[in-house]
C-alpha cells in the first residue's frame, strides 16, 4: 500500500516505528561507533613504530614544523562533532548527555559517507564563550569542526567567532548543511516549474539557525532580498515589528532587508501568491492549511521540512495546487536531508586541507548536488539525489575542494582528477570496512 493510501494514524505510526527500534539497538549495541587501527600490528615489534621509542622520531619532525602533523597522524581525517545539547532535534535543550546518540549518529553518518573520522564531543556549558574558547584549544586535534544542536542565538555568535578564530574549518551543520541542501532541491525545483530562482517569490516559515541561513546562501545566490518573506511563530518579519530583542541581531537584519512589500500577518498572507514555501518549523501536520498553499502562485513549490511530521502532508500540498513537494522524510518523495551534503562537503574540505568552509563553498556543493541529480533525468518526485547514491558524495566533495582552491582557501592544491579518485577511495573503504566487519560478525547482527 502506498503512503497516500495510509490513514494519517498509520502514518503517524509508520513515523514512531524508528523510535521504537532505537530504544532496542542503542543498547543492544551500546552506541554506534568504536575505534578500529588503520596502521598494521604484524608483530608486537611494531609497537616500538607506533609507540616508543620509534614515535619520537616523528613528534620531533613535527615540532620542527607543526604542519607535519597531517603527514604523521590522522589530524588530517579527523573531525570533532560538537554540541552543548541545548537544541537537539526537536526536543529542545535536552543536555549533553541526552545529546549523545545523536552526535554519534551524526559521527556515523560521517563515516560511512563521507570517510570522515568524526567523534562525538558533548560540552557541559551553556556559556557561549567558554564553549568558543573550548572548542578553540582543541584545534590541534581535529582538522575540522562541525557544530551541532546549538540553541538560537548563540548558535549564529558561536560559529561567527570560531570562523574568524580557528585556522580549521568550522561548520554548523543545521545552519550551512541544511541551507546546502534547500538550495539545491530549490534550483531543481524551480528548473522543473520553468521560473527563475533569481526572479520568483520564496516564503521560509520558521526563522531558526536554519532558514536564518537558508536565507544568507539564497541571497549569496542572487535572489533578491525582498522577494524573500520570512515568518516566524508570531507572524510575517517586516520592518515596523517591536517585538524582537536585541540580542536575535539575525532577525532584526531580515526585518530590514526582507519583505520589499512589508507585507504583514502570518503564514496565510506571507503564503499569498508566493512561487515557492521553505518550511522548517514546528512540526504538523496543519501548520500550513491547504488553502493557503491554493493561494500561491501557479506551479508552486512546497518544502515542509518539519520532523517528524511536515507542516503539511505531501498529499495535502499536492491536491492544493503544489506542483513539486519535499519534506525531511526519508519514507516520502524529495528528501530534503543534510546527509547529503555535510559528509562530502568535509571530505572535499580535508582533501585539500582547507583554512575555512565559505558560503561560496556551500553554494558549490549545492549546485553540483543539484546538477547530478537533474542529469538522471528530473522529476516532480526527484529533485535531489538519494544517500544510496554513492557517486554523488565523491562529485560534491570534489566540486568543494575546487571551490576552496578557486577561493585561495586549500592549503592543498590537487588535481580535479585527484580529489575525485581520492574521495571515492576513502568512502569506499569505509563502507567496506563496514561490510566486512558485519560479514565476520565483530558488528553482530541484531536480535530481538
Amino acid at each position: 500500500m502506498s503512503d497516500k493510501k495510509l490513514s494519517k494514524e498509520e502514518l503517524l505510526a509508520k513515523a514512531e516505528k524508528p523510535a521504537q527500534d532505537a530504544l532496542k539497538m542503542h543498547p543492544f549495541y551500546k552506541g554506534k561507533l568504536g575505534v578500529s587501527l588503520k596502521s598494521p600490528v604484524r608483530s608486537y615489534d611494531d609497537f616500538a613504530i607506533w609507540y616508543t621509542p620509534g614515535v619520537a622520531a616523528s613528534c620531533k619532525k613535527i615540532h620542527e614544523n607543526p604542519a607535519e602533523v597531517y603527514n604523521h597522524t590522522n589530524k588530517g581525517n579527523f573531525v570533532a562533532v560538537i554540541s552543548n545539547g541545548t537544541r537537539v532535534l526537536g526536543l529542545g535543550d535536552i543536555g549533553p548527555e541526552a545529546s549523545m546518540p545523536v552526535m554519534e549518529g551524526k559521527a556515523l553518518l560521517f563515516k560511512y559517507l563521507g570517510g570522515v573520522d568524526a567523534f562525538p564531543v558533548c560540552l557541559k556549558t551553556k556559556d557561549p564563550d567558554e564553549f568558543i574558547n573550548i572548542v578553540r584549544n582543541m584545534q590541534p586535534s581535529f582538522g575540522g569542526i562541525n557544530l551541532e544542536d546549538i540553541s538560537n542565538p548563540e548558535c549564529f555568535y558561536i560559529l561567527d567567532r570560531l570562523r574568524e578564530e580557528c585556522d580549521i574549518p568550522v561548520f554548523h551543520d543545521d545552519q550551512q548543511g541544511t541551507a546546502c541542501v534547500t538550495l539545491a532541491g530549490l534550483i531543481n525545483a524551480f528548473k522543473l516549474v520553468n521560473k527563475d530562482i533569481k526572479d520568483s517569490r520564496i516564503t521560509l516559515i520558521g526563522a531558526g539557525a536554519a532558514n536564518v541561513a537558508s536565507i544568507r546562501l539564497l541571497l549569496a545566490y542572487g535572489v533578491p532580498a525582498g522577494n524573500i518573506i520570512v515568518c516566524d511563530s508570531r507572524g510575517i518579519l517586516h520592518e515596523d515589528r517591536t517585538d524582537i530583542p536585541e540580542e536575535k541581531k539575525d532577525k532584526l537584519r531580515l526585518c530590514e532587508i526582507t519583505n520589499r512589500e512589508n507585507r504583514t500577518g502570518g503564514i496565510a498572507e506571507a503564503l499569498q501568491g508566493a512561487d515557492a514555501v521553505v518550511g522548517l518549523s514546528a512540526p504538523g501536520p496543519d501548520v500550513i492549511k491547504k488553502e493557503w498553499i491554493a493561494g500561491m502562485a501557479e506551479d508552486a513549490i512546497v518544502f515542509a521540512c518539519a520532523n517528524p511530521i511536515p507542516e503539511i502532508w505531501p498529499w495535502d500540498a499536492e491536491e492544493a495546487g503544489a506542483a513539486v513537494v519535499a519534506t525531511g522524510r526519508s519514507d516520502f518523495p524529495n528528501q530534503v536531508n543534510n546527509s547529503l551534503g555535510f559528509p562530502a562537503i568535509f571530505r572535499g574540505v580535508l582533501e585539500v586541507n582547507a583554512s575555512s568552509i565559505s558560503d561560496e563553498m556551500c553554494i558549490a556543493a549545492a549546485e553540483e548536488l543539484a546538477n547530478f541529480a537533474a542529469e538522471g533525468g528530473l522529476e516532480p518526485d526527484k529533485i535531489l539525489p538519494t544517500m544510496s547514491e554513492s557517486e554523488v558524495y565523491y562529485r560534491v566533495a570534489t566540486a568543494t575542494a575546487m571551490q576552496a582552491i578557486k577561493e585561495g582557501l586549500a592549503r592543498e592544491e590537487k588535481s580535479e582528477e585527484e580529489i575525485y579518485n581520492n574521495s571515492r577511495k576513502i568512502i569506499q573503504q569505509a563502507q567496506k570496512q563496514t561490510e566486512v566487519l558485519m560479514e565476520e560478525g565483530i558488528i553482530p547482527p541484531y536480535e530481538e
